[in-house]
């Protein structure tokens, strides 16, 4: 071979050498980094593309894929003082794979510490019973406090979550203590309610008795009558006065006449008697 030949053929080869080492193959969920000559020169990716041999690499490989990611805030205190310990969890992803490989060393480690830092300040700034009944609330508040936090970074925190809270033996005593003295509060609140809604409408039903005795004497003359239609031996007692106005006696003695299976009218002789003078 001679030795232009030769020249050709060892070109050829370090060229493709030099396109081989050049070729970069990304996944689809990952992003590189770029830097030229030291300096950010972009993203690539996904898919395959090539860079300028000897002047660009790629450092840094970006996963954009969501990222779970729990923490916890230990014995952290409340507004009014209660000792919690709080476990979150929280979903994010990176949106600029430029800016957390650049503007962070550690991005994962960055967003750790502001979940855990977030989550203090929100316990700090709410009292026991505001960060045990309010969860959502403090969840929709805790994820826009740490997606302003870490929006500088190419980070976007989609949802955290409140997973458990938990305080301490004695505090739970005292909790369901005040819990049960508060049911007993509205129960008792509740029957007195009905007691005035109750003793209301016997006041108004008396009212309107006293106005219309005849809805009286029928309201006496249907509640015997049920008490007959049961079949069961009943003794009621009534006032003598409530039996006066209702005139009950005559009705009950007639109902019970007519009741007897061999009742039979009495025979009532009737003799003149001269009054005196």
């Amino acid at each position: 071979m001679s030795p232009t030949t030769v020249s050709l053929l060892i070109v050829a080869i370090l060229a493709v050498i030099t396109i081989l080492s050049s070729l970069r193959i990304c996944n689809e969920w990952e992003r590189k980094v770029v830097l030229r000559l030291g300096r950010f020169g972009g993203v690539r990716g996904p898919g395959v593309f090539f860079l300028l041999p000897y002047v660009e690499q790629t450092p840094f490989t970006i996963d954009t894929r969501v990222t779970t990611t729990a923490f916890m805030a230990e014995q952290t205190l409340t507004k009014d003082g209660a000792s919690v310990t709080v476990d979150a969890i929280m979903y994010w992803r990176i949106v600029d794979a430029g800016r957390a490989a650049i503007q962070v060393v550690n991005f994962t480690q960055a967003v750790m510490g502001a979940a855990q830092g977030g989550l203090r300040d929100i316990i700090g700034r709410n009292d026991l019973s505001t960060v045990l009944s309010q969860r959502r609330e403090l969840d929709e508040q805790l994820t826009v406090t740490l997606d302003e936090q870490t929006e500088p970074w190419g980070i976007k925190v989609q949802s955290v979550q409140l997973r458990d809270i938990k305080v301490p033996d004695n505090l739970q005593d005292a909790l369901s203590r005040m819990a049960q003295a508060e049911r007993e509060k509205q129960a008792r609140v509740i029957l007195g309610e009905s007691e005035i809604l109750v003793a209301k409408q016997f006041a108004e039903a008396g009212e309107l008795y006293r106005a219309h005795p005849t809805a009286l004497h029928l309201r006496g003359m249907n509640m015997l009558y049920e008490t007959m239609r049961s079949g069961l031996s009943t003794v009621i007692v009534v006032p003598s006065s409530a039996l006066e106005s209702m005139n009950l006696g005559a009705i009950g003695g007639i109902s019970a006449l007519g009741s007897m299976p061999d009742a039979r009218a009495p025979d009532v002789k009737t003799e003149p008697t001269e009054l005196p003078r």
